[in-house]
């Protein structure tokens, strides 16, 4: 984040070869992620994991996606700066910290206390005062503040909760992995009124998503 940053050379080389080498050509992503101290969000003494090409574990059986797919993901979304979007996941507050520079508002949900601490201490070292962690089971959304312009899923569901897509605005995007217990497709579904487009993109593995509307239990 300063000249002084010795991880600052690091987030440029994961840049452009793990994120614009791979097609992610949307200039405001690209932009965050050489801004966000990915190195912040990670566990104490683990820091030069944060820029390798791969998930990072953060505990909990929880990882931190690597930095393509949070780039690609939220490449989908295609956000413009004035969305309220909803995040499923916080995990780490990283994915939430590259969407609250790029949305007017952010609402994360996550259903392990422990983790959602975490992220609101790293959220708030970073000043993003417009990002909003809450608890809880991340498969219902969080319908108090809907409807949103932009939904995002970090963890892998076998299809799409009912719910999310009830609290999708008209125009808004959804991006969700679907798959089974092993390997999962990136979609974007976006809603036009009562009806929902649905695209696929690249294979993915992502950890489950746990709750009412997503898996009884994590896999092992």
């Amino acid at each position: 984040m300063t000249p002084q940053d010795p991880f600052a050379k690091k987030r440029e080389q994961m840049v452009e070869r793990q994120i614009r080498a791979r097609g992610v050509r949307d200039l405001r992503v690209l932009d965050v992620m050489r801004r966000v101290p990915r190195h912040w969000f990670v566990p104490p003494g683990e820091e030069d994991l944060a820029y390798e090409d791969r998930p990072v574990p953060i505990g909990y059986g929880q990882t931190m996606s690597q930095p393509y797919i949070v780039a690609r993901m939220t490449e989908l979304l295609n956000l413009q700066g004035d969305e309220k979007v909803l995040e499923i996941g916080t995990g780490s507050g990283y994915q939430a910290a590259i969407l609250g520079l790029l949305a007017r508002e952010v609402h994360t949900v996550e259903r392990i206390p422990e983790l959602a601490q975490q992220a609101r201490k790293r959220l708030a070292r970073l000043g993003l005062e417009n990002v909003h962690v809450h608890i809880g089971d991340g498969t219902l959304g969080w319908p108090e503040h809907a409807p949103y312009d932009a939904i995002l899923v970090t963890a892998a569901a076998p299809e799409v909760p009912q719910r999310l897509l009830e609290q999708l605005a008209d125009g808004g995007r959804l991006v969700i992995p679907i798959g089974d217990r092993l390997y999962q497709y990136l979609e974007r579904w976006t809603r036009r009124g009562q009806t929902f487009h649905r695209e696929r993109f690249e294979p993915v593995a992502f950890v489950p998503l746990i709750g009412e509307h997503g898996w009884e239990a994590p896999w092992m």
